[in-house]
This record gives C-alpha cells, sequence and structure tokens, in this order.
C-alpha cells in the first residue's frame, strides 16, 4: 500500500473531498529542476502540500527556513493566467503560464546568480 492509499482510507480523507496534486509527469518535470540546484549547492530540502485548492512544492535552502521558492498548481487559474506558478520568498510571483516547464526556466542558473 502506498501513503495516498493509506491518506484515503485515514478519517482525515472524506468521501467528496478532492485535492489538488501533480501528476508524475509535473514532478518529473520539478524534480529535475531541483535535482539541478541541489547538485549546484544552492538548494537543500522540499516539501509537498496538497490542498483543496492549491498544490505547492515549497524549496528550502536550509531545512528549518521559510521555503524560498514555491510552485505553485492552481486549476482554477487554467483559462486565466496559468495554472502554474513560481513564487518568491517575498511572495512575488516570478512567473506564471499554463506550460510547467517554461515556467520552471527560471531556474534556469545563468539567470539565478549571487550578487555581491
Amino acid at each position: 500500500m502506498n501513503l495516498l492509499t493509506n491518506f484515503k482510507k485515514s478519517k482525515y480523507y472524506g468521501d467528496n473531498d478532492s485535492y489538488v496534486t501533480f501528476d508524475r509527469k509535473e514532478l518529473g518535470i520539478i524534480l529535475k529542476v531541483y535535482g539541478t540546484m541541489v547538485a549546484a549547492g544552492e538548494w537543500r530540502d522540499y516539501g509537498i502540500s496538497m490542498l483543496k485548492d492549491v498544490s505547492i512544492f515549497s524549496i528550502y535552502k536550509h531545512s528549518s527556513e521559510c521555503p524560498i521558492y514555491m510552485i505553485e498548481k492552481k486549476p482554477r487559474y487554467s483559462k486565466k493566467q496559468g495554472m502554474y506558478s513560481v513564487i518568491s520568498l517575498d511572495g512575488r510571483i516570478l512567473k506564471r503560464g499554463h506550460d510547467l516547464s517554461k515556467v520552471v526556466k527560471i531556474f534556469n542558473p545563468k539567470l539565478l546568480r549571487v550578487v555581491k
């Protein structure tokens, strides 16, 4: 049994409740970028939140801090600005769109550089 099956059988999961989740393809795109940045020494930890109206992939520099970036999936914006967005630590939306692979290109190492 996997974790999601156990969760659905628990008392916290109602019959009429539906949660927004990242599918396998979306997680593959996100984890590819995440692995690249971990190998570069920029990121250390991540967390995934699945809620009723949004699913969030949070990225941490240190595990005890606030997330430095959040990748959100909000299906209710799919016909408007796009359901995927990258949000920074201060709450600014850095990129939003309909295609996740184009949205996560903001994490291109050439675009993220340390200012001294």
